[in-house]
């Protein structure tokens, strides 16, 4: 396999089965169309990229009938291509991301294709100078945006706190830590992975939540990215049973085209995988907690019927915890009465603008939860921003959205103590 294409191609889907809800929608279908660079020779890769550029030459030279300005957009693009190729290679050396680095780079490279042709345009009214200038600062500045949110902010992994009474404040009640960890998406072990490990046995949880996406779409029928998540979560378990007391760990699976097959990397670990199911978990002694655990298949109405069915088998006075990949159930949720709901999916926009917040979310519910803490009715929801990429054609980048995980400081009502499920 070569550096341009990273670990085995997917696009996380099973030969000969209809696509998933979440493989219909268009985000997904835009990502599996990029992704084909990934299957190219690689001394195919630089052509179309090449002949795209000699293009935008093509287009200032008829602007301005001269061939000095024309080469030198030429030269800068050309340049530019290459820093964004080289900062790509460099990222599986520095352990950061193990992705196909061509349709990366095709995508970077249309971007700052569509900015040539953009100030080819304006050369009537500007000048070719002026437009030149303007090219050379939009893509110097989308260098300077890559080299943060490629090498500096993936590794910026950070610990968020929330602090949550799931009762009066004022009657007391047991202080449980809970940690919560989403979207790993593992190409190979790496240095997030690491630090995860090291937080671990910094921050000494009484439970561990995990809610899905444990490879990269990109890796999904990748072997070696199989056994690296496997290793992942064998050091993970290591680290819980050396603390003392031990926390137990529970984990739901993710969305189905990343997670269709990760079921197996949990066999013979002690982390309860939830499928559809209630668990009763008592981190600390009289302060039980009723897990619901849900498969997310992204139907809607489907998961909802599931939830509805769970909820009503737990006895009340006990808080409950929805482990769920997506945000997507929030509004019934709410209406449940469910006290906490847990999820990931949405990575935070991995890419977010100053005072917009995330570009996508793939979720269907747009940006209504795109990232942190929400409130509704008596229902908090947390949607993590995660700790991995998107995969396929998506750049491994993270811009204004570091990883993170979530301690959650937990006081549980005394009530519930003893409380029977």
């Amino acid at each position: 396999m070569s550096v341009w294409q990273g670990c085995s191609p997917s696009e996380g889907h099973t030969p000969g089965q209809p696509p998933d809800v979440l493989e219909a929608r268009l985000f997904h279908r835009l990502l599996v169309l990029g992704n084909a660079p990934a299957r190219w020779p690689p001394g195919v890769v630089p052509i179309p990229v090449v002949l795209m550029i000699a293009g935008v030459g093509l287009l200032w030279w008829l602007h301005t009938g001269a061939i000095a300005p024309s080469v030198w957009s030429v030269l800068s693009l050309l340049a530019f291509v290459a820093a964004d190729g080289l900062v790509l290679l460099s990222l599986p050396r520095l352990r950061i991301s193990f992705g196909p680095v061509a349709p990366q780079w095709y995508l970077l490279s249309a971007a700052r294709v569509a900015v040539g042709c953009i100030f080819a345009l304006v050369i009537p009214w500007v000048g070719a100078t002026a437009a030149w200038i303007g090219v050379v600062a939009i893509n110097t500045i989308a260098l300077f945006a890559l080299l943060r949110g490629a090498l500096w902010e993936p590794v910026r992994v950070g610990v968020s706190e929330v602090t949550l009474h799931l009762h009066n404040p004022t009657t007391g009640g047991a202080l449980l830590r809970l940690l919560h960890i989403s979207d790993i998406h593992i190409e190979r072990l790496g240095r997030r992975e690491a630090l995860m490990l090291q937080f671990i046995r910094e921050l000494h949880p009484d439970l561990i939540l995990l809610t899905g996406d444990y490879v990269n779409l990109s890796c999904v029928d990748d072997p070696v990215s199989h056994a690296h998540a496997r290793q992942f979560l064998d050091a993970l378990c290591a680290e819980a049973a050396a603390l003392s007391p031990a926390p137990a760990l529970y984990a739901v699976l993710g969305s189905p085209p990343v997670d269709r097959n990760s079921a197996p990397l949990f066999d013979g670990l002690p982390i309860r995988l939830l499928r559809n199911e209630v668990a009763l978990a008592t981190p600390r002694p009289g302060c039980p907690l009723a897990l619901i655990g849900l498969d997310c298949t992204h139907d809607i109405d489907r998961d909802a019927v599931q939830l509805r069915q769970l909820a009503a088998t737990i006895a009340p006075g006990i808080p409950r915890i929805l482990l769920y990949h997506s945000p997507e159930l929030m509004p019934l949720a709410s209406r449940l009465g469910i006290e906490l709901y847990l999820c990931g999916h949405t990575h935070g926009g991995q890419i977010r603008l100053p005072l917009y917040g995330a570009l996508v979310t793939s979720s269907s519910l747009g940006k209504r939860y795109e990232m942190g803490l929400y409130r509704e009715d008596a229902t908090h929801l947390y949607v993590s921003r995660g700790i991995g990429f998107e995969g396929l054609c998506a750049p491994r980048v993270r811009f204004l959205c570091p990883p993170e995980i979530i301690l959650w400081r937990l006081y549980c009502p005394p009530s519930t103590a003893g409380e029977p499920l």
